[in-house]
């Protein structure tokens, strides 16, 4: 017997293992990057998916942003301070909540920045502009895109709504009011309705802030975060309606808490794979154990509907979602 081939052959096999163990579906786990890192917004941009989050700490650290990509959603790449406050003269600090959007062959990534609790103070909804998701982002406007607070509504936690014709829509606001306002087609600035009003109120019940839209089935989908953002209860709510409009009538629940995972889970995004009823959702949550209010990750799970369009609830784990290359 030559031990020797038995010795090279026996290496070779569990080589082999090793190698088709390595290459079978892995799960993302949750969180899916290191850090504490809330309010994200999931993307896909060229067959790569994005996610840019608030850095979340005190707010006079909370002066820049990063973001992470992914060829499958399980290994992420740390893309740091993609736009702060050096570039962004008139924001001193808690820039939070991006948003973002790919126009024209420029993406325009939108924030909030300084916290402002009255028409007074400097601060509210600013735009960075670049050439590639990764940045650099400039400061595309100078000055803030929204200043003051309209409708009681605090400007806060925009999403960029694109609608089926073309049309682009900010959905924003804290303090319990959520607006919608037209943009114009270069991101300057807003359209007046027909009626010659700018900002519209679409609040439904619950409403909180962290407002996200999206379209299924010729359907408008309206999810917001309830609660408080600090607390163990902050949660994920919707609705569904015929018209960006609304009127918005609260369904029920699709995310929060599991004691036994994490507390805290929501303000959230979706991503779609292209092609597909085929959904994930990002959001941020606690871990146990962690009382600080700034101590969030960002972690992904699958988002399901039933049979007459309305959402599941969504069940929180700690090993995220499968491997899923585009």
């Amino acid at each position: 017997m030559d031990f020797k081939k038995i010795y090279i052959l026996g290496f070779v096999l569990l080589a082999f293992v090793v190698s088709a163990s390595a290459q079978k579906v892995k799960t993302a786990g949750n969180p899916v990057f290191k850090g504490w890192y809330a309010d994200p917004e999931g993307i896909i941009f060229d067959n790569e998916y994005w996610i840019f989050p608030t850095y979340s700490a005190p707010y006079h650290e909370q002066i820049f942003m990063d973001a992470f990509s992914s060829k499958d959603l399980v290994k992420w790449k740390k893309h740091k301070s993609i736009i702060d406050t050096t570039e962004v003269k008139w924001a001193k600090y808690a820039m939070w909540a991006p948003a973002i959007i790919k126009k024209d062959d420029k993406y325009f990534l939108f924030f909030a920045a300084n916290d402002i609790q009255n028409n007074e103070q400097p601060g509210g909804i600013g735009i960075g502009i670049a050439d590639k998701p990764e940045g650099p982002y400039k400061d595309y406007l100078g000055k803030p895109l929204l200043d003051k607070i309209h409708n009681g509504a605090q400007p806060i936690d925009q999403f960029i709504f694109h609608d089926k014709d073309g049309q682009y829509y900010m959905i924003y606001g804290g303090w319990g009011h959520c607006n919608i306002v037209k943009m114009k087609d270069d991101f300057t600035g807003f359209i007046p309705y027909e009626d010659g009003t700018i900002f519209k109120e679409i609040t439904p019940e619950g409403y909180v802030e962290g407002p996200f839209m999206f379209i299924r089935n010729g359907k408008y989908y309206f999810m917001w975060s309830e609660g408080g953002w600090g607390g163990p209860h902050y949660q994920v709510a919707y609705a569904i309606a015929n018209s960006p409009f609304g009127p918005f009538k609260r369904i029920g629940v699709v995310l929060k808490q599991d004691p036994t995972v994490a507390t805290g889970a929501g303000h959230h995004s979706l991503i779609q794979i292209p092609g597909e009823d085929n959904w994930y959702i990002v959001y941020h949550r606690r871990p146990l154990g962690e009382t600080d209010a700034n101590h969030r990750v960002t972690c992904v799970d699958k988002l399901t509907f039933d049979d007459n369009g309305y959402i599941q609830p969504v069940k929180i784990t700690f090993e995220g979602v499968k491997r899923k290359e585009l």
